[in-house]
């Protein structure tokens, strides 16, 4: 039968919905829509896990305001301002006092940042976990796995963390140290012109510092590293991808780069944003980033590895790869207790107006019923015909090939088949082969 024409308002409200296409439309195909996705659609989410994660932040920021008032009550007390001819009676020459008070609060504030990141390790280890199960588009319970991040990643986290805050220290009082010898020395301009040159290299290592920390929580939160390899990885991913780098790290931290703008505004807004959604966002921005560079540069070039976790290819396609893991195991398992689907297996006409069902008059006759019975044959092989034409698409084959390789593996581990493991790279959630052990 002709296809009924629709006016143009019935159209317009009818929209897709109707096509097999409409709901693979609306998934991300890119990282920057996954971003937007699950930033819209997990808002709430994101804000539990900001709120667990800021709960272990509680000692780090107590030692960030102690530190604050220290410079602030240094300030008000000390007369920086006196031996300048005026006033009475005359104080003592201040000379180096306040470079000095400066290294002291910032001694105290670098081991404090030190000594609570065995705290801090706790919530950052969880929300990371849960942030990059987001970006994996995996089913979560925030509370469930946040806990289960403390479990398997704590001891990333926390090298992560003493890494930086060890960079910090060092970094930070080299430079208190340089301006309390500048105000109390009388140095000559070469003493000086060294001087200047350790200060922007301390600078510069910060700054490399605080980028490879940023690649050392990618890292630490997808793969299973030993420590200087994962330094060592940090340093290239750093140098590699310097511009890119620069750009999303300071989009991850963006609202605290709002807090250190200055004025009453700008802080009442950054405070807002932090306690709400800031560190997970942060987190969003950059393991969202991180695994756009690890699907480009590195899991490509590794066996087994997923590439475009939580991306969807236009044509329906996705990545699979198989994994020794318990949870893996346990869902394959399931997957084949619940039988191959047909909808996803077979190609299934869409519904559409070409074809109708006859309908009877109230009053029919054996020629009504013929034209019935005619019109459900037409049904049944135009649909017949659909599948035919395609069933050799790529998600169909795909996934019955998917579907084929699971009872198979799933029947050797029934059978106590045991195949020899190469030496692996276990990430988090997949088995990786690397170079490394």
């Amino acid at each position: 039968m002709a296809q009924q024409k629709k006016g143009l308002i019935t159209r317009l409200l009818e929209g897709k919905e109707r096509s097999e296409e409409y709901a693979r439309s609306t998934l991300p195909t890119n990282r920057w829509q996954l971003f937007w996705d699950i930033f819209k659609g997990n808002f709430w989410k994101l804000v539990k896990v900001n709120l667990l994660t800021l709960v272990f932040c509680i000692p780090l920021i107590i030692v960030v305001i102690m530190h604050l008032l220290m410079t602030e009550s240094n300030s008000i007390i000390y007369p920086f301002g006196a031996n300048l001819g005026v006033g009475y009676p005359a104080s003592p020459n201040q000379q180096g006092l306040s470079e000095l008070l400066s290294f002291q609060g910032n001694m105290f504030f670098y081991f404090g940042i030190l000594l609570t990141s065995f705290i801090t390790a706790v919530g950052l280890s969880g929300g990371m976990y849960v942030i990059r199960n987001m970006v994996w588009t995996e089913g979560i319970f925030v509370a469930n796995d946040f806990w289960r991040g403390v479990k398997l990643n704590y001891k990333n986290a926390l090298q992560t963390l003493l890494f930086f805050s060890g960079i910090l220290l060092a970094c930070g009082l080299m430079l208190s140290f340089s301006e309390f010898t500048i105000a109390i020395s009388s140095l000559s301009k070469g003493q000086m012109v060294w001087m200047r040159i350790s200060q922007g290299m301390s600078y510069i290592l910060l700054t490399l510092g605080t980028m490879m920390s940023f690649w050392m929580i990618s890292l630490g939160v997808n793969y299973q590293l030993k420590f200087f390899t994962m330094v060592k990885n940090a340093f290239f991913m750093t140098i590699g991808t310097l511009p890119q780098t620069i750009f999303f790290g300071a989009l991850a931290v963006l609202p605290f780069i709002l807090l250190l703008i200055g004025g009453q505004f700008f802080m009442v807004i950054a405070v807002m944003i932090i306690l709400l959604f800031g560190v997970a966002y942060g987190l969003l921005v950059w393991l969202d980033f991180g695994q756009w560079v690890f699907d480009k540069y590195i899991n490509p070039k590794i066996e087994g590895a997923k590439v475009g976790r939580g991306i969807f290819n236009k044509d329906g396609t996705s990545s699979v790869a198989s994994g020794d893991s318990a949870a893996e195991k346990e869902y394959r398992r399931a997957l084949l207790a619940e039988g191959k689907s047909r909808l996803v297996a077979h190609p299934i006409k869409p519904i559409d107006d070409s074809l109708q069902v006859y309908e009877l008059p109230q009053s029919f006759s054996r020629e009504d019923l013929k034209r019935l019975r005619e019109s459900k044959q037409m049904i049944a092989d135009d649909t017949q015909a659909y599948e035919e034409e395609h069933k050799n698409d790529a998600r169909y084959v795909e996934y019955n090939e998917q579907f084929d390789a699971l009872e198979k593996s799933v029947q050797e581990e029934a059978d106590g088949k045991k195949k020899k493991k190469p030496r692996i790279l276990r990430a988090k959630g997949e088995n990786i082969k690397s170079d490394e052990d």
